[in-house]
């Protein structure tokens, strides 16, 4: 069990870790429908994934030497999981490596709904020079996040992170998730040490309406659909940084017409990586093209956490 297909690349720390421990890593890029055969043709029985590569049943079914699949990332929404208990593929992924680089990206999300930097960074180029004053009260009426309460679905690790930040910065953070009860969340404070702060955990229904933002961090299915919506607080801001379709898109779009959400911040769509152009040309949705986990030390992070579970399922 030596030879892996990292189909959407591997970072490069991870690349050498394994190489050390003995395996050959395969960086080419193989198209979707030539997976399967390319697998097999090049006795692959270790396969990495990022989001891109879809491990369907059928891929599994003709990959009778396929032994695992490792997805580089937290969900595995890209890999049939029922599929891979049937044919006997272990699914792993990288859960731990990421979370400080998508928390970051939710509060770089607030920032921007706030100081509705998404749309003067749209304006600006155009009519910077011939409308500077016009754009300047157009703009002149932000927030600030310091006293706002942020609502988090889904209080993992992802979660935490974003409410330690959220914390950092003197908002009120309230979570709901069905799996955590009241829980302290780290806070580091550099020279002083780390402080733990309590955090209140409710049920999703009573957190809603108590929110002036809400971020999701769920692995997938519709968790604020058009009834949900509605019992938020009227001029909410929404993120979603987890899967696309958490939030409803068509009631999404919706609610931000009629003014019950004030603005969205989406990283993930429905239809990747063709999403809905009325999401994508909206005034008030900012928008990020799946980037959660793209940063340099997200991508080494993951990189050498897949090398581990590599190394260490192989060594079973």
């Amino acid at each position: 069990m030596k030879r892996i297909l990292a189909n959407d690349g591997i970072d490069e720390a991870g690349k050498q870790k394994l190489t050390e421990a003995g395996f050959e890593v395969l960086t080419e890029k193989v198209a979707q429908e030539n997976l399967a055969d390319f697998i097999n043709r090049e006795n692959i029985p270790i396969l990495t994934v990022r989001s891109a590569t879809k491990v369907t049943a059928a891929v599994m079914e003709a990959c009778k030497n396929l032994k695992l699949v490792v997805r580089a990332g937290v969900g595995t929404d890209n890999i049939d999981s029922e599929a891979a208990k049937k044919f006997g593929v272990a699914v792993m992924n990288t859960p731990a490596a990421s979370s400080d680089s998508v928390a970051e990206l939710v509060i770089a999300g607030m920032f921007a709904m706030c100081r509705q930097l998404y749309d003067s960074n749209r304006e600006m180029p155009l009519r910077g020079s011939t409308a500077f004053n016009a754009l300047k009260k157009k703009y002149s009426e932000g927030s600030e996040l310091r006293g706002k309460t942020l609502g988090i679905i889904g209080f993992g690790r992802i979660g935490q992170a974003v409410a330690s930040r959220a914390l950092g910065l003197g908002m009120e953070v309230l979570a709901s998730d069905p799996f955590v009860k009241n829980t302290n969340v780290s806070l580091p404070i550099s020279g002083l040490g780390v402080l733990n702060v309590p955090v209140s955990t409710l049920e999703m229904h009573a957190l809603l309406p108590k929110c002036d933002y809400i971020t999701l961090h769920v692995p997938g299915g519709t968790v604020l659909g058009k009834d949900e919506l509605a019992q938020l607080k009227k001029g909410v801001c929404l993120i979603n940084t987890s899967r696309g379709g958490v939030i409803d898109e068509q009631a999404l779009i919706e609610a931000l017409n009629s003014g019950q959400v004030a603005h969205a911040f989406l990283d993930v769509f429905t239809n990747e990586p063709t999403p809905d152009e009325k999401l994508l040309t909206h005034p008030r949705i900012a928008l990020s093209p799946h980037i959660g986990a793209a940063t340099n030390e997200a991508q080494y992070r993951i990189g050498v956490e897949l090398a581990e579970k590599i190394i260490a399922f192989a060594g079973n």
